[in-house]
Formats: structure tokens, sequence, C-alpha cells
């Protein structure tokens, strides 16, 4: 009966840690975020709003403490938050006629052939990258991505979006400031039709499937490497080299190579739709992915990252009931032993 109550007892504890400590413990380290959100003019006007009530909140607990200094930059807060609030709504109001707008795949074609092709390439309709990688992260700050599958990766929304302001769609004007201009010009100067024009256009060319790799390369790899690979897939190495990338972003992105194991899919999800949840002034802009092309890189990720995991997962069940069955025998063959001395 002892040892039961020895077992009891390391059971309990060890399930307190499990389901308690330990939650606990992550909870304070990884803050809960809400979910990732797909329909960005949904999301950004939900997240500008909390942003003004955080900020709100900040202000009356300065007030309360009464200290100048900190109700001044409290409120500087607050002013900034409220008109980031209403540059967003101001910003997704604008994009309306551009989304109800019925693309013309024709004019679209001449409308991205004659002004998007002086930096983006589309290979599988003629157009070649004018510089080699090299050359254009240094011209521009980061490699510019082939337009070919953009409209596989993004939605009619983000993409009118992003055409329109780079900034505010990928969530990094913060980062733009001071008389420092994103890479990538807005195209706000265009008629709504016109952008529903390019948009379509985008769409009519873009390959129906696309492996997890492609996925990966197309959406992240200007940006991010993967030095530390399975052996079967090989190493690969960011578009843009380790100088203008850091230069651009003000650090050095990441290796993703073993991401989805220090960080775990949950983190990634909000992470790549919205890496401001997570780290609010992150350099890393909303990439914009669908649900269908994000789920396809956190796949890849595990694929290159966390490849034993089927097999990990499968082993599991077959372990603890190895150990149950060991713990029957190993406390009859105990009993048998000691019966006599007890």
């Amino acid at each position: 009966m002892r040892e039961l109550k020895i077992l009891a007892v390391v059971v309990i504890l060890t399930l307190i840690t499990y389901w308690g400590v330990e939650p606990f413990a992550h909870s304070q380290m990884h803050p809960h975020v809400s979910p990732a959100n797909f329909k960005f003019e949904e999301a950004d006007k939900v997240s500008a709003k909390e942003k003004v009530e955080k900020a709100q909140k900040a202000l009356e607990e300065a007030k309360k403490l009464n200290n100048e200094k900190t109700i001044k930059g409290a409120t500087l807060t607050l002013d900034e938050a409220a008109k980031y609030d209403t540059t967003v709504n101001e910003f997704w109001a604008s994009n309306q006629d551009a989304l109800k707008a019925t693309g013309n795949v024709a004019n679209g074609e001449t409308l991205v052939t004659s002004n998007c092709t002086a930096c983006h390439s589309i290979e599988s309709k003629g157009f070649p990258q004018l510089m080699d990688n090299a050359s254009a992260g240094a011209a521009y700050g980061v490699t510019p991505p082939d337009l070919g599958s953009a409209g596989k990766l993004y939605s009619k929304e983000y993409l009118i979006a992003f055409i329109k302001n780079p900034a505010l769609a990928s969530k990094v004007s913060h980062k733009f400031v001071d008389g420092r201009a994103h890479p990538m010009p807005s195209y706000d100067w265009m008629q709504p039709q016109e952008i529903a024009d390019m948009v379509a256009y985008l769409e009519s060319i873009a390959p129906k499937e696309m492996t997890n790799k492609q996925v990966f390369n197309d959406a992240c790899q200007r940006c991010h490497g993967i030095k530390y690979a399975d052996m079967k897939k090989g190493s690969m190495a960011a578009f843009t080299s380790n100088g203008d990338i850091k230069a651009y972003m003000g650090k050095l992105p990441p290796d993703l190579s073993q991401y989805i194991r220090s960080r775990g899919a949950n983190y990634l999800e909000t992470f790549i739709n919205d890496p401001q949840k997570q780290l609010e002034g992150t350099a890393m802009p909303r990439v914009g992915l669908t649900q269908e092309s994000q789920a396809q890189v956190i796949k890849y990720l595990e694929e290159v990252g966390d490849s034993k995991k089927a097999q990990r997962e499968e082993l599991g069940p077959k372990f603890l009931i190895y150990l149950a069955i060991f713990a029957i025998f190993a406390f009859l063959w105990k009993a048998s032993r000691w019966r006599d001395v007890h």
C-alpha cells in the first residue's frame, strides 16, 4: 500500500504541474492573443479599436498615479492609437469600390506589365528578373517577389489593399516614418476599377496548385532561410543577402529550420497571420496569406523541422501502454518476492 500511496502522490503532483503550473507559466511568457483572422478588413478594424481601448486604460492608470510625465506619455500613445484607428477605417473604406468591382483581365494585363514588371518578374509569362537577387536586394532592401503566384497566395481583399498602400496593408506603417518610404510605391492614385483589373489578371495567371515548398519559397524565402533542414530537404538561403535584409528590417530575420519546434504551430498560425499580435512593433510585415497558403507554409516547416512528428505521435500511446503493463508486472513481482518478509 505504501508504494501505491507514493505513486498517487507522484501522479497528483505531475498532473498539477502539467495542467496548472505549466499552462500558467506559458500564459505569462506567451500571453493569449485572438485567433488568426483571414478577413483582413475586419481584423484591422478590431485590432485598431483594441489598441485605442488599451491606450485609454493606460491613461486612466497614469492619472491614478498622478505622475505628469506618465500622463503625458499615455496621452501621446492614446492620440497615436486614435489617429491609427481613423486611418485604418478610412483606408478600408477607400478600398470598397475596388473590392466590389468586376475585374477586366485584359486591361489588368496591360496595367501589370506596364507598371509592375519594372521591379517584379513574372517568369511564367515571359518576364524574367531584371536584376539578380543580390542586386535587387541591394537596390530595394529586399528582393521583390515574382508575381506569377500572387493570385494564388493572397486573397483579392489583401491584393487590393497592398497595391493601394503596401505599408498599411502589411501593418508596417510604423516603420516608414520621418521620410522613410516603403520599397513598393503606393498605387492609391489609380482608379478602383484599375486596381480590380490588376488583381483579376494576377488571379488569372496564378497556378491552380502549389506544393508546400513552392508556397514557402514564394511567401517566405525572400527574407528567411532554412539552414538546418532535414538532409533530404536540403538547406535554403534567403533570396536577400544578410546585410541588405538586416539593414531593411533592423535585424536579421531568424532561420526557420526549427521554428515549428521552438514556437509551435499555434504560435505560427497567429504570428504569420498578424505578427503585431505576438510582437507589437515588430518589423515583420503581415504577409497576407490565405488560410490555405498559410497552412501550407506551416506544413512545410513541419516537414523540414519536425519530419518525425507523425511517427513520434504514433509511438506515444504504444509506449504508455507498455509502461502500464510493465508497472503491473513490476508490482506483482515485488508483491510475490516481499510477501514473506512482510
